[in-house]
């Protein structure tokens, strides 16, 4: 076995050790139940409520779009969150001290972060299915296409997730404008609603970000073909959205190896050191 394989193989053990320790921690469980609960309330209350032009409820609706944006806020928030805690503690130092360590760490990054955001998703998809008309109809081609634009939405998430926590020193402000940016873009993407309810210009910006676009990608694998007339020109545009999707991918992979490599030849003992006495005085 060649050292970058073992490299991998070695990130593939860190993943699942540091996710299987997420499962154990009260914290990590309770804000997995407590978001999940929060969604599901939300969906609750849209049961009452029928879209306009079709015969679902605004729930039926609401419920794809809300695991677009969970795997949107998993990629981003939650990859670029982690590489700043990383960088805090010295993980990402130690990483770039062994031979062939980034490759080791950024595939532990990869797996524990895309695996964390799995069960995010599974905490609402599991009891929406129940509570939630409509999506017990998909059909086994329907949960192949949500694998499907759950794979394409990481890889095209997650570098973006990662040159964020290049750019940051403290894992708080990653986190909270992280949010606030991503909140905005949810605000304007169709969501909790119809796009359609919105500015046409306003359509237009939504459309040039993948959050509208996993949205997308999520009713059409689970809603049926119906449901398409309240999307912008009654369709489901999956040609459009795997080419969005995929060229968010491309350049997110073709920048982030640049940004990554600039970020890992700053980090020394000093810095970490330094961020290390800053987050004790926030302490």
């Amino acid at each position: 076995m060649n050292a970058i394989a073992h490299s991998a193989r070695i990130g593939v053990q860190r993943g699942l050790t540091e996710f299987r320790q997420s499962l154990t921690s009260r914290e990590d469980v309770g804000w997995y139940v407590v978001t999940g609960l929060i969604l599901l309330g939300v969906l609750l209350l849209q049961r009452g409520g029928t879209v306009e032009g079709t015969n679902l409820s605004l729930a039926t609706l609401s419920l794809p779009g809300i695991l677009g944006m969970q795997l949107v806020l998993g990629g981003v928030i939650g990859t670029g969150s982690a590489l700043v805690v990383h960088r805090e503690d010295g993980t990402l130092l130690r990483a770039k001290a062994v031979p062939h360590g980034m490759v080791g760490y950024l595939t532990g990054l990869v797996l524990g972060t895309s695996l964390g955001t799995l069960v995010s998703i599974l905490v609402l998809l599991i009891p929406g299915v129940l509570v939630v008309d409509g999506l017990t109809d998909a059909g086994i081609s329907g949960w192949l296409a949500l694998v499907g634009v759950f794979t394409l939405g990481f890889l095209a998430t997650l570098p973006w997730g990662a040159m964020m926590g290049s750019l940051f020193t403290n894992p708080q402000a990653a986190w909270g404008l992280g949010f606030l940016a991503l909140g905005g873009l949810v605000a304007i993407s169709g969501i909790f609603y119809p796009i359609q309810a919105l500015w046409g210009w306003v359509q237009g910006v939504a459309q040039i970000f993948p959050v509208y676009w996993l949205g997308l990608g999520m009713r059409w694998a689970l809603l049926p073909e119906s449901a398409a007339v309240v999307e912008i020109g009654e369709s489901w545009r999956t040609l459009e959205m795997i080419g969005v999707l995929g060229a968010w991918a491309i350049v997110g992979f073709g920048v982030a190896p640049v940004v990554l490599r600039r970020m890992a030849r700053l980090e020394s003992g000093g810095a970490v050191e330094a961020r290390r006495q800053k987050a004790m005085q926030r302490v």
